[in-house]
């Protein structure tokens, strides 16, 4: 080694790419410090392990995990059989594979002899590997570069094997980038410059912290691993979330109907009920005063309903989609009424929760039923051709081993829900939580909609078994053979005016697919495309000034060509929704107090119902 720290190769010349100053932080200073703090994480696991195993000892919880394992290995397998049947196919696989690290390997090899960053055999913006050390540390940068070509070949591999139905190719992809998501350098310590240093600067202490944690997490999950995105503590619904003022003003054991208090002069004479999802609660519409969509509309003099389903439990077991029509939206049409003597009214239907308000419109056109006036739909999907990556849970085996893990409680717990939604963004909504709490022992930051993301619900054993099977496994609805209460249902008799909202970088209702099941509507459709996600898109307070939207004309074509042409405006779409809604009724009435003369309230907004943890 030279006396100014930079080393020699065999003939003496300077290798000025390695800097002994920056490996500095990669080396351990206090080895016994780290030594004991690698026992104390060890008995942390350990206490995690007997977590997760004591419920399953104790036969507290059944253990299902075999088989999602199965239908992996079942689906990875005709992968690897149609690049095994031929030899020459195998053979020009791995050679790509090889060829490729190294080149990697000789690039390294020229940056670090010669200093100078000449560039990279594989070039890519991934966000995870944002800090410096991923390039400026030539092991590092050799590993980023490895990994993400790794992970294009193995996705390569599924794009190119012949033979597959498209089910199990979209299976294979989805769980080849499962895999590449878990396998990923930044989530070890030692592939990890990040984590690498943070260890040795903390002599381990943030392991230790973090198997602390991922204990805690297993028991809170009661068994299973329940990551927390947020500090679970600064919030609490109906202090400082779900605060606009209102009553319950009827309940059943099905829902809760809440109608908030009038903060204009005059309102707008029909009232508005919102059909959220019963996946997840409500007040991701009205997570506080700044962003809530149901405050901004009483402000805008919407007299406001909102159905506030119950957590279901093993008593609704029975409970279908019939049920949720009838004892969701159809109670809470006879409850406007009497509560504000309105026949008409506007409604809204978020996610599932609009599949269900859809499917009830057309029950409705068969029964004559015309209260509905008006249907504005957020990320609502009626056909599930494009239905995601949600498809890829869905098929006959993977249902029936699903309806019998139901069928031991009579509901589907909410972490599996919740897992299965994390799972379509893993490295933004699984890998970085799992980093952050048990490898660098951090406690996550507080931030409300991650609150409400985690705050699962349960799903009804006949309800979700109905959704799986009618929506994504059969699209029923789609095809006019859905039946609610022994009625074939068929969209095209849905007559009324529809505001259909899609979030054009929604991963739980695509776009492409919001806007095929606007084409089965027979009435009048308008069709806005919200900038951002299946939530940001649609909780976009106007004030915050974020994101656009686009308009075009009639929904016809294709959905690319729609987009392409479509008019961009800035800002929140919710405007826009308002005006629509005035130009189809204006008329105004006094403002109405909950529960008219007619309902007694039961109790403050946001109710009981919604305050149910699982």
């Amino acid at each position: 080694m030279a006396e100014n720290g930079t080393f020699k190769g065999q003939s003496g010349n300077k290798l000025p790419g390695f800097d002994p100053a920056a490996l500095d932080p990669f080396i351990i200073k206090d080895p016994e410090a780290l030594t004991v703090n690698i026992a104390r994480t060890l008995e942390n696991l350990g206490k995690a392990a007997s977590e997760w195993l004591g419920p399953r000892e104790t036969g507290a919880k059944a253990d299902y995990a075999s088989e999602p394992a199965t239908d992996i290995v079942r689906t990875l397998s005709k992968v690897v059989e149609y690049w095994l049947a031929d030899p020459t196919r195998t053979l020009e696989a791995q050679t790509l594979l090889f060829s490729t690290y190294f080149r990697i390997w000789m690039q390294s090899l020229q940056n670090v002899a010669s200093g100078v960053e000449s560039g990279e055999a594989i070039v890519r913006d991934d966000k995870r590997f944002s800090d410096p050390d991923w390039k400026a540390n030539p092991f590092f940068n050799f590993l980023r570069q490895v990994y993400t070509v790794t992970a294009d070949w193995a996705d390569k591999l599924v794009t190119n094997a012949e033979g597959l139905d498209d089910h199990t190719r979209h299976k294979a992809a989805f769980y080849v980038r499962q895999i590449t998501a878990a396998l990923s350098p930044t989530n070890f310590v030692v592939t990890n410059p990040v984590l690498f240093k943070e260890t040795v600067a903390q002599n381990g202490a943030n392991l230790v912290e973090g198997m602390k944690k991922l204990a805690e997490d297993i028991k809170s999950g009661q068994g299973d691993l329940r990551i927390r995105q947020t500090d679970m503590t600064k919030f609490k619904v109906g202090e400082n979330m779900a605060v606009t003022p209102g009553k319950v003003v009827a309940e059943n054991d099905l829902c809760q109907i809440i109608q908030y208090e009038a903060a204009t002069d005059e309102v707008l004479k029909r009232p508005l009920l919102i059909c959220p999802p019963w996946i997840n609660k409500f007040y991701v519409l009205d997570l506080n005063p700044q962003k809530s969509f149901i405050k901004w509309c009483v402000d805008q003099g919407h007299t406001v309903f909102v159905i506030s389903w119950v957590n279901p439990d093993e008593r609704h077991a029975g409970k279908d989609w019939s049920d949720y029509a009838r004892d969701g939206i159809d109670f809470a049409l006879d409850s406007i009424t009497k509560a504000t003597g309105e026949k008409e009214v506007n409604a809204i239907g978020y996610c599932v929760g609009g599949t269900l308000l859809a499917a009830t419109l057309a029950l409705h056109a068969e029964r004559g039923d015309k209260r509905i006036k008006t249907a504005t739909l957020f990320t609502t999907q009626v056909d599930f051709t494009h239905a995601g990556d949600l498809k890829v849970f869905v098929d006959e085996p993977q249902i029936l081993t699903l309806e019998k893990s139901m069928a031991a409680d009579g509901y589907l717990e909410g972490s599996k829900m919740a897992l299965a939604f994390n799972m379509l963004r893993a490295s933004e909504l699984i890998w970085p939580y799992f980093v952050n709490n048990y490898l660098k022992g951090q406690e996550p930051m507080a931030f409300d909609l991650l609150f409400w993301n985690a705050d699962s619900t349960r799903m009804a054993a006949a309800n979700h078994s109905f959704y799986l099977r009618n929506c994504y496994l059969d699209n029923t609805l789609a095809q006019g053979k859905m039946v609610l209460d022994d009625k074939t249902l068929n969209l095209a008799k849905v007559k009324i005016p529809i505001y259909n909202l899609a979030a054009r970088e929604d991963h739980i209702a695509p776009a492409k697919s919001v806007f095929t099941g606007s084409k089965l509507f027979g009435g009048e459709v308008k069709l806005v495309v919200s900038g951002s996600g299946h939530i940001a898109g649609v909780v976009n307070h106007p004030e915050k000034n974020k994101y656009q939207y686009w308009t075009n004309g009639e929904v016809a074509g294709d959905y690319e060509d729609w987009i392409a042409s479509a008019e961009e405006t800035a800002g929140s779409w919710w405007p826009n929704w308002h005006e629509w809604i005035i130009a189809h009724n204006d008329k105004k009435a006094k403002p109405r107090r909950p529960g008219g003369d007619q309902l007694n309230p039961i109790e403050e907004a946001p109710g009981s119902y919604v305050r149910v943890r699982v």
